[in-house]
């Protein structure tokens, strides 16, 4: 009998080192022996805008130094300076091609953007850029006194706004204003702040808004009934 309770303790004492049940906890071990660490590489794919070449009209000259470029061409001249994620090229046809110079998601992301900026000054200095507006509204109306673009948008003075250089307005029927020139983003630039003098508003369209934009119109408010 004796010998019997010798052996169970034993049995039990040695189980309970085992699976490590002490003291009334349970400890569950695990043997690791190896971790490993999955390596991800990112693959920065070529910009579809990017990689398609400019093509330089007979009419603008091209002077690349470095990492600035100029453009000029009959209607101005342009410069940009372009930062070292991105590489310009100038091919012995004639032909721009914008290039990734680094393999980095920030290069990714600017080879597109530069390419169409660099499109933008080929295509500015050569053919221009232009922006419509039409005046909405009853009594609105623009006229131009010499660099100066007035407008009449139902306010108690008429406003007024200096024309920058660089930038031609013409009017056309008092209602109608085409902003042009060869700085694309000058030309949206100052289109944007006519335009933001007086909205359209979505009821009746009243206002300034460009020639190709789709206003929506909301449902006024309808009387009580009876």
């Amino acid at each position: 009998m004796a010998s019997s309770i010798t052996s169970s303790l034993q049995t039990s004492n040695l189980r309970s080192a085992f699976l490590g049940e002490r003291n009334g906890f349970s400890v569950c071990s695990v043997s690791v022996t190896q971790v490993g660490f999955l390596k991800k590489t990112i693959e920065c794919k070529e910009s579809r805008i990017g990689k398609q070449p400019i093509e330089v009209p007979s009419n603008v000259s091209i002077k690349l130094e470095g990492q600035a470029l100029e453009v000029k061409g009959p209607l101005g001249q342009l410069s940009m300076t372009y930062p070292r994620e991105v590489l310009v090229q100038k091919e012995d046809s004639g032909i721009l091609r914008v290039r990734k110079a680094l393999e980095t998601r920030r290069a990714n992301q600017m080879h597109g953007l530069f390419r169409t900026l660099t499109d933008n000054m080929v295509v500015g200095v050569s053919k221009g850029f232009e922006k419509r507006l039409q005046l909405v509204g009853v009594g609105y109306r623009a006229t131009l006194e010499g660099r100066i673009l007035v407008l009449s948008l139902g306010f108690s003075h008429p406003v007024r706004m200096d024309i920058p250089d660089g930038i031609q307005v013409k009017v056309e029927e008092n209602t109608r204003v085409i902003v042009s020139g060869y700085d694309k983003s000058a030309i949206g630039q100052f289109a944007a702040s006519i335009r933001k003098w007086r909205p359209p508003e979505p009821y009746k369209g009243k206002g300034v808004k460009y020639a190709d934009e789709i206003i929506r119109r909301k449902e006024g408010k309808a009387g009580k009934k009876k």
